[in-house]
């Protein structure tokens, strides 16, 4: 029996080489680390703005659509429970999605505490920590 590392014959495996690829752009694992760091593992659009000010919150939004259309990332949102000056969109790995980073050990990888180590969090970053949110499932 070959080796079977890296081993690309498949036109499955070879998806799943090139998701993995994809997820992993820079841009992409770091939103998908904020999702995973947050409390609820369900940021909202402005979080994930506030984490990754590096880069503009339109490229945030750009890759954030392109995580949804590949189904690695599910956007939810509230209606019932929908508050005033907060937000009703968030932001979670779908379930491919995270079985995906699951099997290729991307879960596991030290993550910094992005929201632990952030000092003056600007108020609304606070608030929108508090928003209700909808259950994930």
């Amino acid at each position: 029996m070959g080796d079977m590392g890296m081993d690309v014959e498949t036109p499955e495996d070879m998806a799943t080489y090139e998701l993995v690829h994809f997820i992993t752009y820079p841009i992409r694992f770091a939103l998908i680390n904020s999702i995973l760091q947050h409390p609820e593992q369900l940021p909202s659009m402005y979080e994930l703005e506030e984490l990754n000010a590096d880069v503009s919150g339109a490229t945030v939004y750009k890759h954030v659509q392109k995580l949804i259309d590949a189904d690695v990332v599910k956007e939810i949102s509230l209606y019932e429970q929908r508050r005033q000056g907060y937000p009703w969109k968030f932001y979670g790995l779908t379930k491919d999605g995270h079985e995906v980073l699951e099997r290729h050990n991307l879960l596991d990888s030290e993550l910094p505490d992005i929201y632990g180590t952030i000092s003056n969090k600007p108020a609304k970053m606070i608030k929108y920590e508090d928003a209700p949110r909808p259950d994930k499932d």
